[in-house]
């Protein structure tokens, strides 16, 4: 009888929760579900922002102009007259037919990307959007060295604000002032001190060192703009790492560092065998925030490099607002939600931090 009670009580229990749990299911079934689910759909149409043109249905063509690579071989180029493959007299370099002469046409038309030499063969990388592809490669390549940076300088920072020193208090909320600083604000600091000239910090400081004449365009150049862009973030997004990894450093017991003291272990092994473990929910956390900032980043791009270097969220305005093309857009951005979901996974996972069903 006690047990039928007891079940009873659990199942009003369950109800009640249910019940009080409906009003936050249909404000996240209004502000989250539905738009996604939209976005979705028109991912899967050609409609065009602000536009009254009737929209078509054309299922997965906007993902395949995305996302369409192809790889085809070069082949040396033969003297028709010698028989012999014609050679480069300045280079010394075997000469090769062009790219556009072998990238496929029909039914989607591919462009160069890339070329690169396997096994002794030239090979061209083809896409049907180029940028769209670079715009990715900058993103994830931006995405994994800021958040390894900011990972390894936050908890830098963290641990150094964990102990205790006199001004601890000051020190905390100093750290925070270029996080605190809007994003828009710090990339035009930025752009001013990454000028191309000795008006600008970083060349003034490289021309008086001698190291160089002072006339780098960072911003400008190929090789500098994405280093830049790292720069940049891991400046102003340090500070955002080192408090989430700070809360999680207070909520480790010292009871657990005072008992190691006393069976011997030192500062390093401390770490390693109490600090790391304990820290890994609070460090999946910023992570995966991290990750989640990065792999949308559009305000730094967008004010520093424009439409010279994309990201894919720049990528996605420039589309929507430049092109109007929201179905293309709208498959940029679902493209975007599956790759953040992904590194979301991977962190989980690779942590070890999910629950354990018995608990």
């Amino acid at each position: 009888m006690k047990k039928h009670r007891k079940s009873n009580f659990a199942k009003r229990e369950e109800r009640t929760a249910y019940k009080l749990l409906v009003p936050a299911l249909i404000i996240l079934l209004l502000i989250a579900i539905y738009p996604l689910g939209q976005v979705f759909y028109t991912s899967f149409t050609d409609r065009q922002f602000a536009s009254g043109q009737e929209t078509e249905f054309v299922g997965f063509d906007n993902y395949r102009r995305l996302l369409s690579v192809t790889v085809q071989q070069l082949e040396p180029l033969v003297d028709e007259e010698t028989n012999q493959i014609v050679i480069d007299d300045e280079t010394g370099n075997t000469v090769y037919e062009r790219p556009i002469d072998v990238l496929p046409r029909d039914p989607i038309r591919y462009r160069e990307y890339r070329q690169f030499s396997l096994m002794g063969n030239q090979y061209v990388l083809g896409a049907t959007d180029v940028d769209f592809i670079d715009a990715i490669k900058n993103t994830v390549v931006f995405t994994v060295t800021s958040v390894f940076l900011e990972l390894v300088l936050g908890l830098g920072v963290a641990l150094v604000v964990n102990s205790n020193f006199k001004g601890k208090g000051a020190t905390r909320t100093a750290m925070l002032i270029p996080w605190a600083v809007i994003t828009v604000v710090s990339a035009r600091m930025w752009e001013w001190m990454l000028a191309p000239n000795r008006t600008g910090m970083f060349n003034m400081l490289l021309d008086r060192f001698g190291l160089t004449d002072g006339s780098i365009a960072f911003l400008a150049s190929s090789s500098f703009q994405l280093p830049a862009m790292i720069a940049v973030d891991v400046w102003k997004t340090t500070p955002f790492m080192a408090l989430l990894l700070l809360a999680g450093l207070q909520t480790i017991p010292d009871e657990l560092y005072e008992a190691a003291a006393i069976d011997g272990a030192g500062p390093v092994k401390q770490f390693f065998s109490i600090t790391f473990p304990l820290l890994k929910p609070a460090m999946a956390v910023a992570l995966i925030f991290r990750t989640l900032d990065a792999l949308r980043v559009f305000d730094v791009f967008q004010v520093l490099l424009g439409q010279s270097e994309y990201s894919m969220a720049t990528y996605n305005y420039f589309q929507l607002i430049g092109n109007r093309n929201m179905g293309l857009a709208s498959a940029i951005g679902v493209i975007i939600f599956i790759i953040i979901f992904g590194f979301a996974i991977i962190y989980i996972k690779s942590l070890g931090v999910e629950m354990d069903e018995t608990s």
